[in-house]
């Protein structure tokens, strides 16, 4: 555990997918709410210095997740895009806290090891933005990672946006990042809405620090399981799965 570290975890999203009136974080994962999973390795990894972004039915995300943990909680009361919601945790994000690390309350499989090595291989490199990414061979519906020649990220293009020579990179954006906490205070202004959902995308901060000249980098990820995110009952049966397996493994 590092004292520098917090971690925002976002977690404002109702699902429409998945059929429920539910928000989409408090689905069951191995009879837990996935998003339980997620602060718990969020913990590990930075103590108490941890905030989640609620939304939808805020108070009950609240509620459960204060059962297991005393946390930090801040509200998006619109969704207007992931770079939105870490602008609503900006705020509760301590003084002493120099690194922000961005998870996801629908993407219960990450592990405190990852995130760890993330961080480490963050501050080993002194980086400004670090990015976590894995490599798929069928990469198909994911935002492929742009490197320039020295290995830095130049930015990150959705599926509908890539050309043919970018569909063919393996290499694929998580949204799980490792960002210094200066920088993201004044890059995020600076994220527009330029888009068809009129949203602000936290992966355009990638593009934005590469053309400051700010230090940009990747680390790949392993296992590209423990990225997979839940967004329809067909992803909450297939994440289930993975994890009763891997708590077979564990006991």
């Amino acid at each position: 555990m590092r004292k520098n570290i917090a971690v925002v975890i976002l977690a404002a999203g109702l699902g429409t997918r998945m059929k429920s009136d539910k928000a989409k974080v408090l689905h069951e994962v191995a009879e837990r709410p996935m998003i339980l999973y997620v602060v718990e390795a969020a913990r590990k990894v930075a103590g108490d210095d941890v905030i989640v972004v609620v939304g939808h039915q805020a108070q009950k995300v609240r509620e459960i997740i204060s059962e297991t943990a005393q946390l930090h909680f801040a509200d998006q009361e619109q969704q207007l895009g992931t770079a939105h919601a870490v602008m609503c945790a900006m705020p509760l994000i301590p003084d002493h806290c120099d690194e922000v690390v961005i998870l996801y309350g629908d993407v219960p499989l990450i592990l405190p090891e990852t995130i760890s090595g993330l961080v480490e291989d963050h501050a080993a490199c002194y980086r400004d933005i670090s990015l976590l990414a894995v490599e798929l061979k069928n990469p198909y519906g994911y935002g492929r990672v742009l490197l320039d020649d020295n290995h830095e990220v130049s930015g990150i293009v959705e599926e509908k946006d890539a050309t043919d020579k970018q569909r063919k990179i393996g290499l694929i954006n998580t949204g799980i990042y490792c960002i210094k906490k200066q920088y993201l205070q004044t890059a995020l202004p600076k994220i527009q809405s330029n888009n068809v959902q009129k949203e602000l995308y936290l992966t355009d901060i990638m593009a934005i620090g590469y053309n400051e000249n700010k230090k940009t980098g990747v680390m790949v990820a392993a296992d590209y399981h423990q990225i997979l995110g839940v967004n329809s009952c067909q992803d909450l049966e297939a994440v289930d799965k993975i994890m009763k397996k891997r708590m077979r493994n564990i006991s």
